[in-house]
């Protein structure tokens, strides 16, 4: 009996590529395809795909985890200081830029927020009611950085569309604007790394007639280990797709994107639920489940 494929909720992002790369790529798409069954989407409804039981297998902002889905070890998308895709905008009321940073955050009352990832957005929260001690009032917005500093404080860009801010950077000020790099300041504040996604997985879905728990991790293992053994020929095929000279795309994959769940990055995701937590954001997950 031939195995039953794997629904897989994929993300049509720069940052995941590497990850992607064997279930994308000859010749090991060819060979995989009969195993996963890919559909791509937002990030937030690739858990929402993945808790509906529409999808066996997801890329998921790790604020989407529930008890029930169980993480795939050694595999994460993380930064361990700037990850340059997570952008607070902040318009800075003095009009100058020798304004303290935390001030100039603590001034914020309204926040335009892309809401692309709960996981950013969540970081985001714990910035401002968890470190700084404030609350201020977040408003969902399309990505559209002038649109967003037009009605709010502050614009939260995630994915792409911040990486391409950061490059237009002089087009969107009509303020004097400072830039928050969101995994930045979770690192300066803690000392670990900025988790953000996790392949996670419906247990349930594995069984005899589909790929077994090892199967599975050495798949997505080998696809993680041959797209960072690819990361110039990512580049070369990106480069038409998003707006960045092939120098910005290969240092991101390459210097602000960590792909390995490694001790630090397990310790963010304690951190970071029990954190949300405690300002009543998310459910506390105090012994998540690991495939």
């Amino acid at each position: 009996m031939t195995d039953k494929p794997l629904r897989v909720a994929a993300i049509d992002f720069l940052n995941p590529a590497p990850l992607m790369w064997d279930l994308e790529h000859p010749p090991f798409a060819a060979q995989l395809a009969p195993h996963y069954e890919l559909h791509y989407t937002a990030p937030a409804e690739c858990a929402a795909n993945l808790l509906a039981a529409r999808a066996d297998l997801g890329l998921i902002p790790i604020a989407a985890l529930t008890p029930e889905l169980a993480i795939v070890p050694g595999l994460t998308i993380a930064s361990l200081d700037e990850v340059r895709s997570i952008q607070l905008v902040v318009k800075l009321k003095s009009g100058s830029l020798d304004e303290d940073p935390d001030d100039a955050l603590r001034s914020v009352r309204t926040i335009a927020a892309d809401t692309a990832s709960r996981s950013s957005l969540a970081y985001t929260h714990i910035l401002f009611r968890k470190f700084l001690g404030i609350e201020p009032e977040f408003h969902p917005a399309p990505a559209n950085p002038i649109a967003m500093l037009q009605t709010a404080d502050a614009a939260l860009l995630i994915g792409d569309p911040a990486l391409l801010a950061l490059e237009s950077r002089d087009q969107i000020e009509r303020h004097i604007c400072l830039w928050i790099d969101i995994a930045h300041q979770w690192r300066t504040r803690t000392g670990l790394p900025w988790v953000a996604a996790v392949w996670a997985v419906r247990p349930e879905s594995l069984g005899p007639h589909s790929r077994t728990r090892t199967q599975l991790i050495d798949d997505l293992t080998q696809s993680r280990d041959h797209g960072q053994a690819h990361i110039d020929d990512l580049v070369r095929e990106w480069t038409p797709r998003i707006p960045l000279t092939p120098a910005a795309i290969h240092s991101y994959l390459t210097r602000n994107i960590h792909y390995h769940l490694d001790a630090d990055c397990l310790e963010t995701l304690s951190l970071f639920r029990r954190y949300a937590a405690e300002i009543s954001l998310l459910p506390p997950i105090p012994n998540p489940l690991f495939l």
